[in-house]
């Protein structure tokens, strides 16, 4: 089964949306804090309260779907040009929230305490890199939730050019095994 959470263009500044529970979370600057461990550069899992992803557009809103789902998702469609994996670990007592750098948020409700799987799929990322400020989408993102044991961070899918850069300058903080 599938419950949606967030089905809307969210406007982002320097593409940062985050995805986080309990207090400080949000992405200060500090790569290395984020994605310590991790072979992606997309989303950054390695802090205990949050999540950071990176959209391809600078400014501007992006379709972001989030969905909470029973157990890990087939392949992604090949519509999906990138796509990575990460681990989170919500604790009991506090509500996963969205927020982005634009100041929008909200709480994903449904989302309890427990161990989840996060897959990112995105489109368009060379268009949102390209286009940074353009008047309408440029680029989607798909955010998949189940619960799954903790696992290494993983890059499913690579389709473009700025997705393949921020894997090289902000993931590699660990051996592709």
């Amino acid at each position: 089964m599938e419950r949606v959470l967030l089905d809307e263009v969210v406007f982002t500044d320097y593409g940062q949306f985050d995805l986080g529970w309990g207090d400080g979370f949000g992405f200060d600057g500090d790569a290395d804090r984020y994605f310590a461990g991790q072979v992606n550069g997309l989303v950054g899992a390695a802090r205990a309260n949050g999540v950071y992803l990176h959209f391809g557009r600078r400014s501007g809103g992006s379709p972001v779907r989030i969905v909470l789902i029973d157990e890990a998702p087939g392949e992604s469609g090949s519509s999906w040009e990138d796509v990575v994996e990460v681990s989170i670990d919500v604790p009991s007592g506090t509500q996963v929230r969205w927020v982005s750098w634009h100041g929008d948020g909200g709480v994903l409700d449904g989302v309890g305490a427990g161990e989840y799987r996060l897959r990112v799929s995105a489109r368009g990322r060379d268009a949102g890199h390209d286009g940074e400020f353009a008047d309408g989408p440029v680029d989607a993102y798909l955010l998949q939730l189940w619960p799954a044991p903790a696992r290494p961070d993983a890059i499913l899918r690579v389709g473009s050019s700025d997705a393949e850069y921020w894997h090289r300058e902000w993931g590699s903080r660990r051996p592709v095994s």
